[in-house]
């Protein structure tokens, strides 16, 4: 019965995520959709400093010179770019 129990082993504190999942929850936290510390309550994610070095190394934003990094538009912000750009130019 002792050896029993010696056999049993410990359970591991850390977890592995694949690549694909650390990206969609970069991708949710820079679109504004969730924030660090609630992403990883949503998800189950143990530190919020995981998360945070996911960003580090996943995100977009430049973290040497503090700024973000130049993001391509959605179809969304290039029309309404557009649409600004055309009432300027009608209003002249």
């Amino acid at each position: 019965m002792k050896e029993e129990q010696e056999s049993k082993y410990v359970k591991r504190t850390q977890r592995d995520y694949s690549y694909a999942f650390k990206l969609s929850v970069v991708s949710e936290i820079e679109r504004g959709e969730l924030g660090i510390k609630a992403a990883a309550r949503k998800y189950g994610i143990q530190s919020h400093s995981t998360v945070t070095g996911w960003l580090r190394k996943y995100g977009n934003f430049d973290w040497v010179n503090k700024s973000t990094l130049k993001m391509p538009k959605s179809k969304d912000q290039k029309l309404l770019e557009l649409e600004q750009k055309v009432l300027l130019l009608e209003k002249q």
